[in-house]
């Protein structure tokens, strides 16, 4: 699904005009990325937690080089499901 397909989709159930729910979707998607650029967590109840996880240091290889290089820490954002949301993606879909 994309996003396209899922404002369509919330303007079908709900009655409010594609625009109105697009620049819904947009302002929820930037406040996201916002708090996680502010290095705070977003919980959503009964969906999942969009959280900060932090990579420690580690040594990588170049191996076009064949040379040893040094990956500093870092944060990457990440999403944890919530145990519902699992419990019902593993009771509904089939594996192929």
């Amino acid at each position: 699904m994309t996003k396209a397909d899922l404002v369509t989709t919330i303007a079908d159930k709900s009655g409010i005009e594609k625009a109105d729910v697009l620049a819904t979707v947009e302002a929820f998607m930037e406040e996201v990325k916002k708090s996680l650029e502010n290095g705070d967590n977003v919980y959503l109840r009964g969906f999942g937690s969009f959280v900060i996880k932090t990579r420690a240091e580690k040594t990588g290889r170049n191996i076009s080089k064949n040379t040893t290089i040094k990956i500093p820490a870092h944060n990457i954002p990440a999403f944890k499901p919530a145990k519902t949301f699992t419990e019902g993606v593993k009771a509904k879909v089939k594996v192929k």
